[in-house]
């Protein structure tokens, strides 16, 4: 995993290598009030004690910091919530879009939508360059090697919860 620098939800400055020799749960996201994309994290809250103790998550959205702020920035939220406003990060790590598969996460999905809905989680995006993102969850090991990469096979898709936690125990 190249090392990288970007700008989070908390007001520093991320730089991956500061957590050189971890576990690393990395995820691309999409925007910023992407409906599924904050469900998802509500989900990894809800079980973050389940967590090893020094579990570090990455969440990187396609955002700038301020947006994030705007959306995320009232939210308790335990892991590291990154801005890559350029798409750069995305671009290098080969997150594809995919307008089929979009329509896809949301005919497949119309029950985890309405959860969203129901929450307040609202796409508060018309561009169809944001909504066509296909999250890509990236479990990086002690040495900084990708263990894991699943690249998923629409906007719904995720590495379970459950793999989550057991990546951040070291099974």
């Amino acid at each position: 995993m190249p090392v990288f620098s970007l700008p989070a939800l908390d007001g520093s400055q991320f730089d991956l290598s500061d957590v050189r020799g971890k576990r690393v749960i990395f995820t691309f996201f999409r925007f910023s009030s992407c409906p599924f994309c904050n469900l998802r994290i509500d989900r990894i809250v809800k079980r973050w004690g389940e967590f090893a103790d020094d579990t570090v998550m990455l969440g990187v959205f396609d955002a700038d910091i301020g947006d994030l702020r705007k959306r995320m920035g009232k939210r308790d939220i335990p892991f590291t919530i990154l801005a890559d406003g350029d798409y750069e990060l995305f671009t290098r790590h080969g997150v594809e879009k995919s307008f089929p598969r979009f329509v896809l996460g949301a005919l497949r999905s119309p029950l985890t939508f309405s959860r969203a809905m129901l929450k307040g989680y609202f796409p508060m995006t018309l561009s169809i360059s944001k909504m066509s993102t296909i999250p890509v969850d990236i479990l990086i090991g002690e040495d900084g090697k990708i263990v894991e990469a699943h690249y998923c096979q629409d906007t719904a898709d995720h590495l379970p919860v459950d793999r989550l936690i057991r990546f951040s125990k070291g099974e």
